[in-house]
Order: structure tokens, then sequence, then C-alpha cells
């Protein structure tokens, strides 16, 4: 499942990187980029499923599962509306995700089959407040957005709105495991790319 994930979540975001092509809309470029993440933490999902999780597994899923994903998702949202210093934030912000995913010590080492507790093995800063700050500025922004313009594109901001709960209940839901994750990540991508591209 999370390998399914991984395919499925990166033909959409490659989907969305061509409609960019065609239309040079940055939030198109934003939220490719967010499924992008999705994809990469499914395949670090995939990965730990296979071989077990160790430090790398571990750092590649917390940077595009736990750092990455929400924000670019806000930021796409945020760019749509024409808040045009998002693009500039959005990149600052993952210059330091990635660096502070590379470089902040993980202790204990990961090791074992189960998903990691984060809490369990990094420093509430810098890494673990960033993820925080992250996900709920990037949450509040797709869903204050979707919501906003809900009457006039009801069908497409719904599956939006719809999107980021399915991705918040799986994240919730961690103790299901790598496949069932998988499948919580694999049915958000497919509502949020359908929101992404809905005209109505």
């Amino acid at each position: 499942m999370p390998f399914a994930a991984a395919v499925l979540s990166c033909r959409l975001s490659a989907e969305l990187v061509r409609r960019w092509w065609e239309r040079r809309t940055t939030e198109l470029l934003a939220w490719a980029a967010s499924l992008g993440a999705f994809a990469a933490a499914s395949a670090a999902l995939a990965w730990a499923a296979a071989a077990g999780w160790d430090d790398r597994s571990f750092r590649a899923y917390y940077l595009f599962g736990g750092l990455l994903t929400a924000a670019l998702l806000g930021a796409g949202s945020l760019l749509r509306t024409g808040v045009s210093f998002a693009g500039t934030a959005v990149l600052l912000y993952v210059g330091l995700a990635i660096g502070i995913a590379v470089a902040t010590p993980i202790d204990p080492p990961i090791s074992g089959d189960e998903i990691p507790d984060a809490s369990e093995h990094l420093d509430f800063f810098p890494a673990r407040v960033l993820a925080l700050v992250g996900n709920v500025a990037g949450t509040t922004a797709a869903v204050g957005v979707a919501l906003a313009g809900l009457r006039r594109r009801p069908v497409g901001n719904g599956l939006i709105v719809l999107g980021v709960t399915v991705a918040a209940v799986g994240s919730a839901l961690a103790g299901l495991g790598a496949g069932g994750g998988a499948v919580f990540t694999a049915v958000a991508a497919g509502l949020l790319y359908t929101g992404f591209v809905s005209r109505r």
C-alpha cells in the first residue's frame, strides 16, 4: 500500500506539473510540490516497510510528511487568492525544513518495524515546533481559502476540505501502521487533486 500510494501521488503531482507548464499559474506548482511530498513520504513508508525503520527512512518520512506537505498545500491555496508573498515565504520555509530534517540529531536511533513517534526521538525545538507551525499554518490556509470560496466553487473547494480532513485523520491514526496510513494518503491525494482541477 505505501508503494501504491507513492505511485499514485507521484502521478497526480506530475499531472499538476503538466498543467502548470501549460498555464504557468504558481499555485499549480505549489500544489504539485505538495503531492510530490505526499509521494516521497509514502515512498519512505514503503522503504521502511521493506527494510525496517532507520534514521535515514525516518528523516525522509519526517521531512516530506511531517514538515512539507501541509505547508506547500497552504502556500498553493494562498497563491491562488493572489497572496504573492506566499511563494517567497514557502521557499524560505522549505530551505529551513530541509536543513533541520538533515541536521537535527535523532536520539535514540530509529529501529524496528513500527512507525516511529517523533516525540520519542526529536527535541521539541527546532524539529517538532517547525512541523507544528508548518502544519497548522498550511492546513489553516488551505481550509480557510477553500471554505471562503465554497459558494463560488462548491465541488472543488469541498473536495479540498475533504482531502485535508482525510490526511489529518490518517496522521492521527498512525497506529494503523504503514498500510493503513498509506490508504489515507492515497485517498487524500486523489481528493486534493480532483479539488485542485475542478472548475465547479
